[in-house]
């Protein structure tokens, strides 16, 4: 591991009572910063154990606490390109062709959302799907055919590059070389606009943008680039609105769907106001915190970027997606 910082503290700690020699153990923070990547640390939570030997206290025992590190899972090795900084299980020559995508994709969504970011990438890449989960603390299963996703690093404050792009080899794999170039492109599109995201930032928006910019300059037509929606149209069902956020839960059904929707919210803003309009409308919902209702803050936002209601900006999309994809 490349790392510029590694230290922890002490966080829940009980003294030992006086002879007693039994393991005791402790909760820490693992605080570290990755060479020439991290500007400020990434965070872990650790359990950590300890054996009594001669006079003291020894550590014996170091385990994550929630989701764990890549390092808990295997011997990494490290790949660096002109723009990123690979961290995997494989060997090198395994994690070669993957680090010449993510070197690609950095250009390719400069080209989009300007060079106000760090313009480099951290990815990970374990070596199953249940190392992937593990990576993220959740259930396998709930992301089973999920290729990648990006997180922001535990503790690191919100303007800095400590994105983390985690690759999921088993859904990664079975990817033609097209899909691995959206995909890393569709992650890289988030840590680029990770200043201007935000908490109320919809997901429709926020997933519509990384798919857009993935699929930017690519051949795939409408309907290649959203089969399933396409799927939908065809059989006479239209959207009555943009979607939900809990559209986007890993896992739920339709989420195919959902990330076709945004996309083709997306791509309709850019063909019809411009892609410059599409990054300043993205940025403007960032800049806005939304009052008690949403639906009246995106209206507000869509007629003063694009000149639409939400209504009309909706009855509009709908239009478009059975002239395109019916």
């Amino acid at each position: 591991m490349p790392f510029a910082a590694a230290d922890y503290r002490l966080t829940s700690f009980t003294e030992p009572e006086p002879g007693r020699t039994e393991p005791l153990t402790a909760t820490a923070e693992f605080a570290y910063r990755l060479r020439d990547n991290d500007e400020y640390p990434a965070v872990l939570t650790r359990t950590l154990s300890f054996v009594r030997l001669g006079g003291g206290w020894l550590l014996s025992g170091d385990e994550p606490l929630g989701p764990a590190a890549l390092w808990d899972l295997g011997v990494v090795r490290v790949a660096r390109g002109a723009h990123s900084l690979l961290l995997g299980l494989d060997d090198q020559s395994g994690l070669a062709p993957t680090v010449a995508l993510l070197d690609r994709a950095v250009p390719a969504v400069s080209e989009v959302w300007g060079s106000g970011w760090a313009g480099r990438l951290v990815a990970e890449i374990p070596g199953s799907e249940q190392q992937f989960a593990r990576l993220l603390g959740v259930r396998a299963e709930d992301y089973q055919g999920i290729a990648a996703v990006t997180t922001a690093a535990a503790g690191a404050p919100h303007r800095t590059a400590a994105d983390r792009v985690l690759l999921n080899p088993d859904a990664y794999a079975i990817l033609s070389d097209l899909g691995r170039r959206v995909v890393t492109t569709h992650e890289t599109t988030h840590v680029a606009t990770r200043a201007d995201t935000k908490p109320w930032t919809p997901l429709w928006l926020s997933e519509g943008v990384a798919d857009y910019t993935g699929y930017r300059g690519t051949d795939r037509t409408p309907r290649q680039v959203a089969p399933e929606l396409a799927k939908d149209v065809r059989a006479g069902r239209l959207p009555k609105a943009l979607p939900a956020d809990a559209d986007f839960t890993a896992g739920s059904a339709g989420i195919a769907q959902a990330y076709e929707l945004g996309w083709s919210a997306c791509s309709l803003i850019a063909a019809d106001h411009g892609e410059s309009r599409l990054v300043a409308f993205y940025r403007e919902v960032g800049a806005r915190p939304p009052g008690a209702d949403r639906d009246q803050w995106l209206d507000a936002l869509l007629k003063a970027q694009l000149g639409l209601s939400l209504a009309a900006f909706v009855q509009h999309w709908t239009a478009w997606l059975r002239d395109t994809l019916g």
